[in-house]
C-alpha cells in the first residue's frame, strides 16, 4: 500500500544554509496572497479546547541542528516541486512517513485550500510526538510496528480520562493513553471531532481509520489543524492549532522550531533509518511508553511570555534578533534564554543534561497458550459468554507480564469487539494473561478463528477457535384474537380497518417473531382448502390489474415485539355467508376466526 502513494524526492543542490529563519516572515510567505481580503473573510479558529488531542502527554524535546538542510525551490506550502536537500542526518525522513505527510497536505489543500496547510507543519508534529513513528517503523500498509503508546491518563501530571474504547486502541481498559504516530487520545479520534463522529480518518483508502496508521493519523491530524476554518499562513491560526495539540509554550515553540528548519529542506531516508529523538519534556520520567515519557503535563507559559499572548522564536516576538550561542554551543530558535533550550532553575544554575534511562523491557515469551480447552460458541447477536483468553509464559513456563497482545478477528465473521473493532491489544497482567474485551457474535453463523500474536512478534501465534450458532426459531403454542367483537362486513364492501389482531404466546409468555400463515379456508372441519370466493386480501406490491386481483393466502407475516399481529385490511366479494380465515403457526398452534358477509340492503 506505501508503495502506492511513495515518490522518490528530487535532490536540491548541495549548499548549506547556516543562518536561522525567523518565523514570522516564514509563515507570511507560505502561499503569496494568502493574507488581505481572502483571509480576512476566514473565521477564525476556535481556542484550544479543555483536553488537547494528545491529552497533554510529554513529547520529545529535541531541537533542529545549527546546519540547515538546503533550502528548497518548490513550493513552500504544498510541497510541489523538488523538496529534498542533503544535510544533517535530522533532515532525513522515513520514506513511508514522508509520503503520509505530503499526501495529508495534498488532500487538505484540495478539499480546503484556505487552510493552507504545509506538510512540513505535520513533521513538526510527528517529529516530536513520536519521533516520526520511531524513526519510520513502520509496514508496508503505513502501520507503526508495535504501538506508540503514551502514559496513562490517568490524572497524574495528565489529563484524566477514563477508558473510552475498552482497550481498543491502547489495550488499558482503565483509562486512555495517546496512541500512534501522532498520538490522538481514542476519546478525540473515536467521538471528539467536530460532528461528534470523531477526527479519526482514512488516508490509505483502505476502509479503516486507524490511529496506528501514519496515512490515517496524518490525514486526522492535518484536519485537526485545519479545524474552525484557520488560515495557517496567519501566525495566530497557526499558534492556536500547534496549542490545540498540547496546550505549551515549550511545545509550541518546538514544534515551530522543527517545522522551520524542515521547510529549509528535507531528504529521504529508508523506513527505519529516521533519527530518533532522545531529549524529552523537562521534569517527565522516563518510561518509554513505545515511543513517549510519562510525566507532569507542563502548563503555562514560557518565560517572559505575556498572559494571553502566543510565543515566538527568540523570545521577544519579532523578527531578526535571534540569540547568539555561546562557545560550543548550538542556538535553536525558539528557545529564549538557553541556547541548548533548557530552562533556568530557581537558583540560576543550568541543570546537567542527562540521558533517558530506558524502561526494562519484559522478557520475551517464548510461548502463547490458549486459556480453556474447548472452543468459545455464542448465538447470533449475543455476547460470547467467555471471552477469548491466553497466557504467555517463557521457555521454564513461567508467566510473563507486560507483553502486548493482538487479538484479531477474521474479515469474514460479523463478531466484532466493542466499538466495532475487529482487531484489539491488551497486555499482559502479572500472571501473564491477556484477555481480549466482550466479543459479540453477529448475523453470520458458522465458524472462524480468532488470531492471538504478540505485537512485537516474539512468540507463535495461536488461534482460538469459536462458533456462532443461529438463532432458535421463535416459537408459539397459542395463538388468540385480542377481542371477541364480531366480525361483519357487507357483500362488495372490506371489513374495517384492522379488525383482525392476534396474540401469540409460547406456554403463557408472549411470544415475538413468530411467523404466521393466514388463509380463507373452505367450511370444511375435515379437511379445509384455500376458499376461491368470499373474503379476500390484496397484494399491496402487485402493480397494473394484478393489484387487484384476490388473494386468499398470506405468507411472511410475524408478531411484533408485544407477541401482536395486525392483518392487512380484509375485502370481500359478491359472496354472502359465514367464511372462516384461518390462522397457523409452524408450532402447530391454530386459530380459526370466523367473518360474517351481509348481502347488499335490497338485494
Amino acid at each position: 500500500m506505501a508503495a502506492t502513494f511513495r515518490r522518490r524526492l528530487q535532490r536540491g543542490a548541495a549548499s548549506t544554509a547556516v543562518a536561522a529563519l525567523v518565523l514570522a516572515a516564514l509563515t507570511a510567505s507560505q502561499a503569496p496572497g494568502a493574507t488581505g481580503a481572502a483571509a480576512a473573510k476566514r473565521r477564525p479558529a476556535p481556542p484550544p479546547a479543555d483536553v488537547p488531542i494528545d491529552g497533554g502527554s510529554a513529547y520529545y524535546t529535541d531541537l533542529p541542528p545549527l546546519k540547515s538542510p538546503v533550502p528548497p525551490h518548490g513550493s513552500p506550502h504544498t510541497g510541489k516541486g523538488p523538496t529534498t536537500g542533503r544535510g544533517p542526518a535530522e533532515a532525513g525522513l522515513p520514506a513511508t512517513v514522508l509520503a503520509a505527510y505530503r499526501k495529508a497536505a495534498t488532500e487538505i489543500d484540495a478539499s480546503d485550500p484556505g487552510c493552507r496547510l504545509p506538510w512540513q507543519l505535520l513533521a513538526g508534529i510527528g517529529k516530536v510526538e513520536s519521533g516520526q513513528a520511531r524513526g519510520g517503523a513502520v509496514d508496508a500498509e503505513g502501520t507503526t510496528l508495535r504501538p506508540i503508546l503514551g502514559p496513562q491518563l490517568n490524572g497524574h501530571g495528565f489529563a484524566r480520562i477514563t477508558d473510552t474504547d475498552a482497550g481498543r486502541y491502547d489495550g488499558d481498559l482503565t483509562h486512555d493513553r495517546a496512541v500512534g504516530p501522532m498520538q490522538f487520545i481514542p476519546s478525540t479520534w473515536s467521538n471528539g471531532g467536530p460532528d461528534g463522529t470523531g477526527w479519526g480518518a482514512d488516508g490509505n483508502g483502505d476502509g479503516k481509520k486507524d490511529p496506528h496508521n501514519v496515512f490515517d493519523a496524518a490525514l486526522a491530524a492535518g484536519r485537526y489543524l485545519c479545524a474552525g476554518d484557520r488560515d495557517l499562513t496567519a501566525q495566530d491560526d497557526l499558534d492556536r492549532a500547534i496549542l490545540g495539540y498540547n496546550h505549551s509554550d515549550e511545545y509550541l515553540r518546538t514544534v515551530l522550531s522543527w517545522y522551520a528548519f524542515y521547510r529549509n529542506g528535507t531528504h529521504e531516508v529508508p523506513d527505519g533509518k529516521g533519527v530518533l529523538p532522545v531529549h524529552r519534556d523537562p521534569g517527565r520520567s522516563g518510561d518509554d511508553n513505545g515511543g513517549r515519557s510519562e510525566g507532569k503535563r507542563h502548563h503555562g507559559r514560557g518565560p517572559g511570555a505575556e498572559p494571553g499572548k502566543s510565543p515566538r522564536p527568540g523570545g521577544s516576538g519579532k523578527p531578526g534578533k535571534p540569540g547568539k550561542p555561546g562557545k560550543g554551543q548550538q542556538h535553536h530558535p525558539g528557545k529564549p534564554g538557553h541556547p541548548d533550550g533548557s530552562r533556568p532553575t530557581p537558583g540560576g544554575t543550568q541543570p546537567p543534561t542527562q540521558k533517558p534511562t530506558p524502561s526494562p523491557e519484559p522478557a520475551h515469551p517464548t510461548t502463547l497458550v490458549r486459556v480453556g480447552d474447548k472452543d468459545l460458541t455464542a448465538t447470533a447477536g449475543t455476547e460470547f459468554a467467555t471471552p477469548p483468553q491466553v497466557r504467555a509464559q517463557d521457555a521454564q513456563g513461567k508467566a510473563v507480564a507486560g507483553v502486548p497482545v493482538r487479538f484479531t478477528l477474521p474479515p469474514t465473521t460479523g463478531a466484532r469487539f466493542p466499538g466495532d473493532a475487529t482487531t484489539v491489544t491488551v497486555t499482559t497482567d502479572k500472571d501473564g494473561l491477556a484477555t481480549a474485551p466482550t466479543l459479540r457474535a453477529g448475523d453470520r453463523t458458522g465458524d472462524f478463528r480468532i488470531r492471538v500474536s504478540t505485537v512485537r512478534n516474539t512468540a507463535p501465534a495461536v488461534e482460538v477457535g469459536a462458533t456462532v450458532k443461529a438463532k432458535p426459531a421463535p416459537k408459539a403454542d397459542k395463538l388468540a384474537r385480542t377481542s371477541d367483537k364480531e366480525l361483519t362486513a357487507t357483500a362488495g364492501k372490506a371489513f374495517a380497518e384492522d379488525a383482525v389482531e392476534v396474540k401469540a404466546t409460547y406456554q403463557g409468555e408472549l411470544a415475538a417473531g413468530v411467523a404466521v400463515t393466514a388463509t380463507m379456508v373452505t367450511n370444511d372441519p375435515q379437511r379445509p382448502v384455500e376458499n376461491d370466493k368470499g373474503p379476500y386480501f390484496k397484494d399491496l406490491e402487485a402493480t397494473g390489474d394484478a393489484k387487484d386481483k384476490p388473494v386468499r393466502t398470506l405468507t411472511g407475516l410475524t408478531t411484533d415485539a408485544n407477541g401482536l399481529l395486525k392483518l392487512p385490511k380484509i375485502y370481500t366479494d359478491a359472496h354472502s355467508g359465514t367464511f372462516l380465515l384461518r390462522l397457523t403457526t409452524a408450532d402447530g398452534a391454530v386459530l380459526t376466526v370466523k367473518l360474517k358477509v351481509a348481502a347488499p340492503a335490497g338485494s
